[in-house]
């Protein structure tokens, strides 16, 4: 492809989770522009971390693994941002906390990022150079057409303290937001109505995760606190899933669990207090885990979109004609991997 500067196009792109920096990182590497919105203060979506005084917590996506030999491939380009982690052998136990069918012994690779879920997609971010930029904490809220360039798209926007702002020039907008969010943005604004049908057709289950420090035990003498496995699926109501993050390469040493609650509860919870939430899970930790100490930190966070149900069924939608596209892991599943393949096809879809 001609990538000179009569050629160079100006993309942007709404979302800079997994999905969103893959496609922006492949549409740079072959000579484009791009300007890359997130309504969120950090890069990562989902694969989300959060710090805290005792440690930090992988608070969305839990680790990751990698098929297709593209994701692979791109992997191996960032050792340093990628570890693996030995917890592949992850239990299955009953509400009491008890092995009730261990699974089967993982023959592929469960990965972390390093120093947390988020360093992957962060460090790929860092190859958006100029004059292709980021715009963190600015939530894009319709696109219409160019009001002075024909032929291309603008942006309205509101930022921090309601801060509003026109972005314009675009020659196409590539969404790369939860379905549910770019069927909205794209109903407001009037776009791709085709699109509405197949989109209202995803279906997310959302999820409410529970975050714990535990300062007084520290790895690796954990014999006075807690179950000797470090990430489990659950049966209990409440819980489907648990893992001592400081089980995971290149954390802190302080005991700190990552909870998260089951589909179906958190559904039946999904608009309840914080506080209400933390005390029903903790509960139910406690339960699970045996663990009865009191923790030094409890935090929480509700995702509205955590895992795909039902996707969409291909990698992406794009029309070329209109500039318009979408993309992200519920096109073909829930897994972090296929966030990167909706990304890199959108891209070269588009290219």
């Amino acid at each position: 492809m001609n990538t000179s500067p009569r050629t160079r196009q100006h993309f942007a792109i709404i979302g800079a989770g997994m999905a969103g920096v893959t496609c922006a990182r492949t549409l740079v590497q072959v000579g484009h522009s791009v300007t890359l919105f997130e309504k969120s203060a950090g890069l990562g979506g989902r694969m989300a971390t959060r710090d805290s005084a005792f440690g930090s917590f992988d608070h969305g996506a839990q680790y990751f693994t990698a098929r297709d030999p593209r994701f692979v491939m791109a992997l191996e380009t960032s050792p340093t941002l990628v570890k693996r982690w030995s917890a592949s052998a992850v239990q299955m136990i009953n509400a009491n906390g008890q092995i009730s069918a261990p699974e089967a012994p993982v023959s592929e690779a469960h990965w972390v990022g390093v120093p947390g879920m988020n360093a992957l997609v962060t460090g790929w971010a860092q190859d958006l150079k100029a004059p292709s930029q980021i715009e963190l904490n600015t939530r894009v809220t319709l696109i219409e057409p160019d009001a002075v360039k024909p032929g291309c798209w603008q942006l309205h926007s509101e930022g921090v303290d309601d801060a509003r702002h026109v972005y314009s020039g675009f020659d196409a907008v590539l969404l790369a937001i939860p379905s549910a969010q770019a069927q909205s943005l794209l109903q407001t604004s009037k776009q791709a109505e085709p699109w509405t049908q197949r989109l209202a057709a995803v279906q997310a289950a959302p999820c409410w995760t529970l975050m714990l420090a535990f300062p007084q035990a520290m790895q690796p003498d954990l014999s006075t606190l807690g179950p000797d496995w470090s990430a489990a699926r659950s049966k209990h109501h409440r819980i489907a899933w648990l893992a001592r993050e400081s089980s995971k390469p290149g954390r802190g040493p302080i005991e700190r669990w990552t909870v998260q609650a089951s589909a179906d509860w958190s559904q039946e919870h999904l608009q309840d207090d914080p506080a209400r939430v933390q005390a029903k899970l903790l509960k139910a930790f406690a339960e699970v885990t045996g663990i009865h100490a009191e923790p030094s930190h409890v935090d929480s966070q509700r995702w509205l979109y955590a895992k795909t149900e039902k996707p969409l069924g291909q990698s992406h939608l794009f029309n070329a004609e209109q500039g318009l596209g979408v993309c992200g892991d519920w096109c073909l599943g829930h897994r972090v991997e296929n966030a990167y393949v909706s990304g890199l096809e959108l891209a070269l879809a588009v290219v």
